[in-house]
């Protein structure tokens, strides 16, 4: 992979537009995994990173009528923040508890509650919305 890091003022950033299908999941997370490692992430990282990244782009594919969304990810100082954003205003329900028995619902609830930080909010320029989430890198002081 060539680099895709751009480096700015000390902070480090990545930014790409994509298609959300099941198929480019994979590739996808790769992606952000070698951005997370490259940017000092452990394996821990690494893989909260590579799994927030899947289910973001899944839950588009999955949920959102136009697939086009916008992967950015920005590390400033010992934090890294993965966004995506997509063309649809309607913003994820996130269960207190999971049901156990539904086929979906999960994902976003335990990315929310491994995550150093989570949120979601529509965007104010143009129909759509941000989903992301914040982790720490080792020795950020977590």
């Amino acid at each position: 992979m060539t680099n895709p890091v751009q480096v700015t003022y000390g902070m480090n950033v990545y930014g790409q537009s994509l298609t959300a299908c099941a198929v480019e999941v994979g590739r996808w997370r790769a992606v952000a995994g070698e951005i997370a490692f490259a940017w000092g992430g452990d394996r821990d990282t690494v893989e909260l990173v590579r799994l927030g990244v899947s289910e973001l782009i899944t839950n588009v594919a999955r949920h959102v009528e136009n697939p086009r969304c916008y992967l950015r990810m920005t590390r400033i100082g010992w934090e890294v923040t993965v966004q995506l954003f997509d063309r649809s205003r309607r913003l994820p329900v996130i269960p207190s508890v999971p049901d156990g028995e539904a086929e979906g619902g999960r994902g976003l609830w335990m990315l929310r509650g491994m995550a150093d930080g989570f949120g979601c909010e529509r965007t104010l320029r143009c129909a759509g919305k941000i989903v992301w989430f914040r982790c720490v890198l080792p020795g950020g002081g977590r």
